[in-house]
């Protein structure tokens, strides 16, 4: 069938079936736009929800506040195969050299002298009150029954 002969067949099929070509038209136009409106509010509605949460996070997280001259110590995240029980994953005494913005610290190891940069993340304060030393003993009687 040639082109126009075709094109010519769908109008006359749309005008035997009584349909108004305009009216449907304007309700395909009311429709996207009802469809659009829908879509912007659930885009807001997500945004809000992301703001939520997002300040619940953030008011969940300890800051660390740190300055030049404290002592800490280093998450050591390089222990991957059975580090045992009981081994500590916190390293060595540093002292902070500098702290410089968005987390980034310069520390000096005490024992070696090196100096290098870690993420603020992997620090923790080392506390200098807590005595070793002192042992408390407690005896235990065994009572037979």
């Amino acid at each position: 069938m040639p082109n126009h002969v075709f094109c010519h067949y769908k109008f006359w099929t749309v005008k035997q079936c009584n349909f108004n070509i305009d009216e449907a038209g304007r309700h395909k136009k009311l429709q996207l736009q009802e469809l659009e409106e829908l879509r912007n509010d659930s885009y807001e509605n997500s945004r809000i929800y992301k703001e939520k949460t997002k300040l619940f996070h953030d008011k969940s997280i300890a800051r660390k506040h740190f300055e030049p001259g404290h002592r800490v110590m280093l998450y050591h995240s390089q222990l991957k195969f059975f580090p045992g029980k009981l081994r500590s994953r916190w390293i060595g005494l540093f002292v902070m050299l500098k702290v410089f913005e968005h987390g980034a610290v310069e520390i000096q190891s005490e024992e070696t002298g090196k100096v290098f940069k870690v993420n603020g993340h992997r620090l923790k304060p080392f506390y200098e009150g807590f005595n070793a030393n002192f042992l408390e003993v407690i005896q235990l009687d065994a009572q037979v029954y």
